[in-house]
């Protein structure tokens, strides 16, 4: 098994990270709530994502909540030095299945403070809103992570399923470097935010990049796959990192073998035809 080429890169702000990174979602418990049923297989799957190439990995404090945030630095800290953890805040998880949005500046300082405790950084490089509160406004949401980029506890600020409107609002108050939508081969809502990503010079993370339910359902995808003795789920992730230069996708699992899996599609190279086929397939 390869690791990941180390040539195809992005930027994050002053950081620059391989075009394939790890979202640690998955590897809380059920439902994304309470610690994993395998302890050990989410550590190792941590582990085995930075020993495979992996630079970039995405979490939350509300994943758990504030369990992948702790696996992560019970895995990985003290960090390699070309690491970069990026978290978000935003979202309460009150109970099981219940994500609220919260951004009022009080909330999002006590929840950057606690994701610095929890995965035991000074500063984190890419603190992200994670989903625009609509009973409080953009701007102090948003001026509240300009502030804490000021303090020094963030290095760079991102956003999470935002508009395009809401995109250029924030960049009025603060750089944004990266943006982090739900987006993948068989849902493509979100186009026009990739497009001003890629006019911006900004990342975009695709979050649920492969959707494997409805990809695995998709004749055309399914058909690819054969010609490449690949996966479905391989080939769209193949397809998100062929169709933008500003893609980042951060597929996430709790299994090293699935995780294995995710890493080698950074190798499968679609030919033109069939990027233009796939192109159709939404």
């Amino acid at each position: 098994m390869t690791s990941i080429a180390l040539d195809d890169t992005i930027s994050l702000g002053d950081r620059t990270v391989r075009r394939l990174g790890f979202g640690a979602m998955r590897i809380t418990g059920e439902g994304i709530w309470g610690p994993p049923d395998d302890h050990d297989e989410s550590v190792a799957v941590l582990r085995r994502a930075v020993e495979l190439g992996i630079n970039l990995i995405d979490t939350a404090d509300s994943y758990g909540p504030d369990v992948s945030e702790t696996l992560i630095a019970e895995a990985l800290h003290p960090y390699p030095d070309e690491l970069v953890i990026a978290t978000k805040g935003g979202l309460v998880r009150p109970a099981p299945g219940q994500w609220d949005p919260d951004g009022r500046p009080e909330h999002l300082r006590q929840a950057c403070e606690g994701s610095l405790r929890r995965l035991k950084l000074d500063r984190i490089h890419l603190y992200q809103l994670h989903r625009p509160d609509p009973n409080v406004p953009l701007e102090e949401s948003v001026g509240t992570l300009a502030a804490l980029r000021d303090e020094g506890k963030i290095a760079h600020v991102g956003l999470s399923n935002v508009t395009v409107d809401e995109l250029r609002r924030a960049q009025n108050i603060v750089p944004i470097v990266s943006v982090q939508n739900r987006y993948n081969i068989v849902e493509r809502a979100d186009e026009d935010v990739l497009q001003a990503c890629e006019s911006n010079g900004l990342a975009f993370i695709p979050w649920l990049p492969l959707n494997t339910r409805k990809v695995s359902k998709t004749s055309l995808i399914t058909d690819v796959a054969k010609s490449h003795d690949a996966t479905p789920a391989q080939v769209a992730l193949a397809w998100l990192l062929a169709h933008s230069p500003a893609m980042l996708p951060i597929p996430g699992t709790s299994s090293v073998s699935h995780l294995t899996e995710n890493v080698a599609a950074a190798d499968l190279r679609l030919s033109n035809d069939e990027l233009g086929r796939l192109d159709g397939a939404a």
